[in-house]
């Protein structure tokens, strides 16, 4: 299994933010996470990164048994991105050389890197149809560059998990659907599983074959996209009517 949580739980600072979650993503899976403000999309993110820890229950990541393997040795086959991290790189650098980092796990490029290394950076590019950007300052692209080059970055090291934390915030919505374009792209081929965690029901891209619903710390529904996204569970999950139409195989929420 990629991720497996049994009744898992976590505190922070004796505050209970996730309660008994049930949660396996097989391979082969692309699941989108979902849920309102505080609901626990983000103490998730960061239990299964190992960030927070895991205060009862179960949990594999790859494999891996929490409280038996050493997580930051984990963390190397997990790629992550977040429209958070755009800030904390070099505007001078190139879009090459932020790839590039991805393979030392540094935020600026400090060691002389291989041919070897430039190549699968290139390829890593061109996977996101964004090899044009190579050459190009970090801080002269748009946002969706950006957070394309991110997620070139994410992949070059050939992660087994790739996590997308809400990464279309601040995006104008033709960056967002350009920058959705290369995400569908991107499960299509061979990939690691994603996970891409939003706010947004339209951000649920035909590749994603699972969502899961987050409330209030808990898991309110998990399952196939179908079963999951139709108007009566959403209706129950948002606590007011709401009705669903279906273009280009993506939902789209209206408030009744």
């Amino acid at each position: 299994m990629i991720i497996e949580l049994k009744a898992a739980s976590c505190c922070i600072e004796d505050r209970q933010v996730l309660r008994a979650i049930d949660w396996t993503v097989r391979p082969g899976e692309h699941w989108a996470v979902m849920g309102l403000n505080g609901s626990g999309k983000t103490s998730l993110l960061n239990l299964v990164n190992g960030y927070v820890p895991l205060s009862s229950g179960g949990m594999r990541v790859l494999g891996r048994r929490y409280g038996a393997y050493d997580w930051r040795r984990l963390r190397k086959s997990i790629g992550f991105i977040s429209s958070s991290l755009q800030g904390k790189f070099y505007d001078g650098e190139t879009a090459l050389e932020i790839v590039l980092s991805g393979l030392f796990s540094t935020i600026g490029l400090y060691d002389l890197p291989r041919k070897k290394d430039t190549a699968i950076s290139l390829k890593a590019l061109e996977s996101l149809k964004c090899l044009q950007l190579a050459s190009q300052r970090y801080g002269t692209l748009s946002q969706g560059e950006k957070q394309k080059v991110l997620i070139a970055r994410a992949m070059a090291p050939a992660p087994k998990l790739l996590i997308m934390d809400e990464p279309c915030t601040g995006l104008d919505i033709f960056s967002r659907e350009d920058f959705l374009s290369g995400v569908q792209a991107l499960g299509t081929g061979p990939s690691p599983s994603l996970i891409y965690v939003t706010h947004h029901i339209e951000e649920v891209l035909p590749v994603f074959t699972h969502v899961l619903l987050l409330k209030a710390g808990e898991v309110h529904s998990a399952g196939n996209k179908a079963s999951v996204l139709t108007a009566k569970n959403l209706s129950s999950f948002f606590g007011l009517p709401v009705a669903l139409r279906w273009r280009n195989n993506r939902a789209w929420l209206e408030i009744k």
